[in-house]
């Protein structure tokens, strides 16, 4: 972080094709914004892999829409998102979509 703004991000991780492509266009889209920005682009990302809508400019974000569809693999798709939501809060502990309302 530099003051309140994303100043470089980056993922290291295994896991399926959706995960993986998920954390790494995040890390494009956030570098740069502020948290509030971050949450912002979280919550349009969260409602568009949950219901394939898609609200606002999300850029190459939208190729994440047709997960919907696929409500297993709608945990992949945000698992990133849940991550930097909370480094972002300064929480130290694991992430999980366990509670995830499909």
């Amino acid at each position: 972080m530099e003051g309140d703004r994303v100043k470089d991000i980056s993922f290291v991780g295994s896991g399926c094709c959706i995960s993986k492509a998920s954390a790494s266009l995040l890390t494009d889209s956030v570098k740069g914004k502020t948290r509030a920005e971050v949450q912002g682009m979280f919550d349009q990302v969260h409602e568009m892999v949950m219901t394939g809508s898609v609200n606002g400019d999300v850029g190459k974000l939208a190729v994440f829409a047709g997960v919907h569809k696929f409500p297993a693999r709608v945990k992949c798709a945000i698992l990133a998102w849940h991550a930097v939501i909370a480094a972002l809060k300064g929480e130290g502990q694991p992430v999980t979509t366990e509670t995830e309302d499909l």
